[in-house]
C-alpha cells in the first residue's frame, strides 16, 4: 500500500471556492479501483490549510490516477487556489506479520 499526504496552503479569499472545485477531484479519486482512501481535512491548528490523506494499492493505481481527468483537471486550475507550493509526502506501507 502507498500512502500521500498532501499539504495544500490556500489563499484566504478563495477558500469557498477551492471547496467546491476541489469535491470532484475528491469524489472521482474515491471511485478510482485502487483507491482504499482520499480524504480532505483542513487543520485545526493552521487556517486555510488543508491535507489530502490518501491510500493506494500500489504505485500502479498512482499512476492511473494521475492520468485521470479529474486530478488533470485540479492541476490545470490548482494555482488559482494555491498560496503556496504544495509539499507532499509518500510512504509505502508494508504488512508486518
Amino acid at each position: 500500500m502507498n500512502i500521500i499526504h498532501a499539504h495544500l496552503k490556500i489563499k484566504s479569499e478563495k477558500r469557498e471556492e477551492f471547496l467546491e472545485v476541489v469535491k470532484p477531484l475528491v469524489e472521482g479519486s474515491q471511485a478510482e479501483e485502487g483507491n482504499i482512501r482520499y480524504e480532505l481535512y483542513e487543520l485545526t491548528t493552521d487556517t486555510n490549510t488543508f491535507v489530502v490523506l490518501e491510500e493506494w494499492k500500489d504505485m500502479d493505481a498512482i499512476k492511473f490516477h494521475n492520468e485521470t481527468p479529474h486530478y488533470k483537471d485540479w492541476g490545470k486550475v490548482s494555482s488559482t487556489y494555491l498560496a503556496a507550493p504544495p509539499v507532499v509526502s509518500v510512504f509505502e506501507a508494508t504488512k508486518k506479520n
